[in-house]
């Protein structure tokens, strides 16, 4: 997924933002308002980690939003 398709769809995205990074509070994803380089600066803050670290993150996070979830376990026999 685009960055901005991430930042257009915020709202929704967020409560997956705070799932990956517990420690950034609800204001916080509010203030940062999908904006990329605020989160990867958010998150340095949070956990203490370098730009490197936080853009590696930041690229893992896209990657999944793009992954379709895997429909086993729901097909009924």
């Amino acid at each position: 997924m685009n960055w901005d398709r991430i930042e257009g769809n915020w709202k929704q995205l967020k409560g997956k933002a705070k799932e990956k990074w517990g420690k950034i509070t609800d204001d916080d994803l509010d203030r940062i308002a999908g904006k990329r380089d605020q989160l990867a600066g958010k998150i340095q803050e949070s956990y203490g980690i370098g730009k490197e670290e936080a853009e590696r993150q930041l690229k893992d996070w896209e990657t999944r939003l793009d992954e379709k979830p895997s429909d086993s376990g729901t097909r009924r026999p």
